[in-house]
């Protein structure tokens, strides 16, 4: 009897522990902050999607330790606004990391708030040197390269392809010097000629007078170094004045949106961003295909990927790690050879990829095509003054 009895408890139980659901799991939050408004949108809004696609498979992954919420912020690309949404995340103890940054004058405002408060940042489009380099701040790192490797890349190509003479145009914001920094620096070692230099303000709408110089100049290339609102202007009134040279540029102008704004003058237009094709690299196509399934209704853009794998690698940081602040930040100290759709990652002292591949790009029939798989490159088409 008493044998029946304690087969009876033991067997409630057991039923009682079956019908117990299994423990909830912790919530993490982690952020998202890009320019989801304004000219360069569609690469924020890219990046965001991309970003919640890595917290969307995360989640779904039966091996996670944590469930994410993704916390996204609109930076506009304005400094003010990016300081203002910079401290709204870094102060809220809820959040343990951050994907940021897409524009460079945003991020060399913002840095020092992620380090006032210690919260964890990878960023994932910007490119200007001193984001990582200007400080030893090791909450902040960089999974893109910088224009530094952008430029001397570039400099080398365009001499490499016989230009000769140039006209610079830049934006006056600290993206658009660094860019007429470093280019012009490498393209004066690289043989190339300067014959005349223009700064721009970020928001000009007329560039008659500083094309019109140009035009007198009569440069085998113009160059420009800013983003892409700019970019298509400069090239819709290059055509306006009938001025005939090549049109090159930086990964600022790298977009869906510059390809949409210039129309058929997009086409034959370089320039040069940090990163392999996405669909060259292992994992590339994986991530373009869940992309896909997951029904975004707008493209990642050139930079989704970078923010994906930002996104991937602070998730990797919290699980292995823990949602703790301190200790995500070094977990990503320690991070080489980190494999990610991107290609390796490796950080530097100064949280920055040490080794970012830099990718040539011609708009070729209304995409942006990797210059080694155009048909520029095969001979079949020509650039101006080639």
């Amino acid at each position: 009897m008493k044998s029946s009895k304690i087969l009876c408890l033991v067997l409630g139980l057991m039923m009682a522990l079956a019908a117990t659901p299994a423990l909830a799991k912790d919530t993490v939050q982690v952020a998202f902050i890009g320019p989801l408004t304004g000219g360069v949108s569609a690469i924020g809004v890219g990046g965001r999607n991309s970003a919640d696609l890595a917290v969307r498979l995360r989640n779904a992954d039966p091996k996670a330790k944590y469930k994410y919420e993704l916390v996204v912020l609109d930076d506009e690309c304005k400094p003010n606004a990016g300081v203002q949404v910079a401290t709204k995340a870094a102060a809220d103890k809820k959040i343990i990391a951050a994907a940021t940054q897409y524009c460079s004058v945003v991020a060399l405002a913002a840095v020092d708030v992620y380090h006032r408060f210690g919260l964890p940042v990878i960023v994932w489009g910007a490119v200007h040197p001193g984001i990582t380099y200007g400080n030893t701040y090791k909450e902040v790192h960089r999974i893109n390269g910088t224009m530094i490797n952008q430029n001397e890349v570039a400099a080398k190509f365009v001499t490499g392809l016989g230009y000769k003479t140039w006209v610079l145009l830049y934006d006056t914001t600290d993206y658009g010097k660094g860019m007429y920094e470093y280019f012009s620096k490498y393209l004066k070692q690289n043989g190339g000629k300067v014959l005349g230099s223009f700064g721009v303000n970020a928001d000009q709408q007329d560039f008659t007078a500083e094309l019109t110089q140009a035009k007198k100049l009569n440069p085998d290339v113009i160059w420009f170094g800013g983003l892409t609102p700019l970019g298509v202007r400069i090239r819709l009134q290059m055509d306006k004045l009938g001025i005939k040279s090549q049109f090159q540029s930086c990964s600022g102008i790298i977009s869906d949106a510059f390809i949409t704004g210039a129309g058929e003058l997009a086409e034959g237009t370089i320039a040069f961003r940090e990163g392999e094709p996405v669909e060259d690299l292992p994992g590339g196509k994986w991530f373009l295909k869940e992309y896909e399934k997951a029904g975004y209704k707008e493209a990642p853009d050139a930079f989704g990927p970078f923010a994906f794998a930002a996104m991937n690698m602070i998730l990797d940081g919290i699980e292995a790690a823990g949602p703790n602040r301190k200790a995500v930040v070094k977990w990503l100290s320690n991070i080489k050879d980190y494999k990610t759709i991107v290609g390796q990652v490796t950080f530097d002292d100064h949280g920055q990829n040490i080794s970012p591949a830099i990718t040539k790009y011609v708009v070729q029939d209304g995409k942006w095509v990797p210059w080694k798989s155009s048909e520029y490159a095969s001979g079949k088409r020509k650039l101006k003054n080639r």
